[in-house]
């Protein structure tokens, strides 16, 4: 495995294409969350064009799509994603896109094995030329883990052996072993990632103490929040980061959005985000940004206008913003 040696800078270590186009200190960049349009009254999503859709945004210029990894539809959470297995998924959108990000928001570990989950990352990251920026969590939907005969109780320290297994299936002739199993030192996992490493981005805590997220993640995704609270989280996050003496760690959101036609609409809160208009929403991004958050993926579910019009729009009064043009 590859280790990342630290050096006086001021921006992030580099991992692979999509990691380091949407990272950048004291700037923020947009994606989007797939799928991308409206579905507002049910949990399942009409996917129309959706393969199109992503292809728009990325000629628009949104530097990331973000996929959900969400195994059974739940009523109680009321959000089935965009129904494909994000592998599946991400293999197809590999093929159909050259340049934007592809991420998932986020791979919930204890659910599958982490040497699925390592040969199924690795080998997006190298059929999309390193676009890969895989999101991880414990998981917050109890009913699926009786559903696989997992312990939700577990979670928490299946997470981390989950990262410790991936991890170690970067290198090669590996000598290990945890609850997953036992790797002898002659055997191999293969592809490798483009740079043999995965980006791994921890989501919320996942049952994890921070200071080990610190430690064990390329990045940290917060749920949203308002940009002063936000502030407060990010300034502890670089805090920690910096006394563990690492290199800067990016950190990301998403938020919801129903993009108003009047530009100056103010925010009203919806679920997870804001009705808002245009110019609303580049000052609110703006403000997220002062707060240390680097991305923020935006998610159209209640967005009531149609949606290639709103990604027009989007793209032509807010992208402009937040166009990484170097430091």
């Amino acid at each position: 495995m590859i280790s990342i040696e630290h050096t006086e800078t001021s921006t992030f270590v580099s991992i692979n294409r999509g990691y380091d186009s949407l990272f950048h200190p004291n700037q923020l960049t947009v994606g989007l969350v797939a799928p991308i349009e409206r579905y507002s009254t049910g949990p399942v999503p009409g996917l129309v064009n959706h393969i199109e859709r992503v292809q728009l945004a990325e000629s628009l210029g949104f530097s990331a799509v973000w996929l959900r990894d969400i195994p059974f539809n739940v009523p109680a959470f009321g959000d089935a994603g965009q129904l494909f297995d994000p592998f599946v998924y991400l293999g197809t959108l590999a093929g159909s896109t050259s340049s934007i990000a592809l991420g998932v928001a986020s791979l919930i570990l204890p659910l599958r094995h982490p040497a699925h989950v390592a040969k199924a990352a690795a080998s997006v990251d190298v059929l999309s030329n390193g676009r890969l920026v895989l999101g991880i969590a414990s998981g917050d939907r109890p009913d699926e883990y009786p559903a696989m005969n997992i312990a939700f109780a577990d979670r928490g320290e299946a997470f981390r052996e989950s990262v410790d297994y991936i991890r170690q299936m970067e290198g090669s002739s590996t000598i290990f072993a945890n609850r997953y199993g036992s790797l002898p030192g002659t055997i191999d996992l293969l592809p490798k990632p483009v740079s043999r490493r995965l980006p791994l981005l921890i989501t919320g805590r996942s049952q994890q103490d921070l200071d080990w997220i610190v430690l064990n993640g390329d990045g940290w995704m917060l749920y949203p929040r308002t940009a002063f609270e936000q502030k407060q989280i990010v300034r502890d996050w670089q805090r920690r980061v910096e006394e563990a003496d690492l290199p800067p760690k990016p950190v990301m959101q998403p938020l919801h959005i129903d993009l108003a036609d009047d530009p100056d609409t103010t925010a009203s809160p919806i679920h997870l985000g804001y009705r808002l208009g245009a110019n609303v929403l580049v000052d609110h991004l703006h403000a997220l940004a002062d707060a240390g958050v680097n991305h923020v993926a935006l998610n159209l579910r209640f967005n009531q206008a149609d949606t290639e019009p709103t990604l027009e729009r989007l793209a032509q009064d807010v992208l402009p913003h937040f166009i990484y043009k170097g430091t």
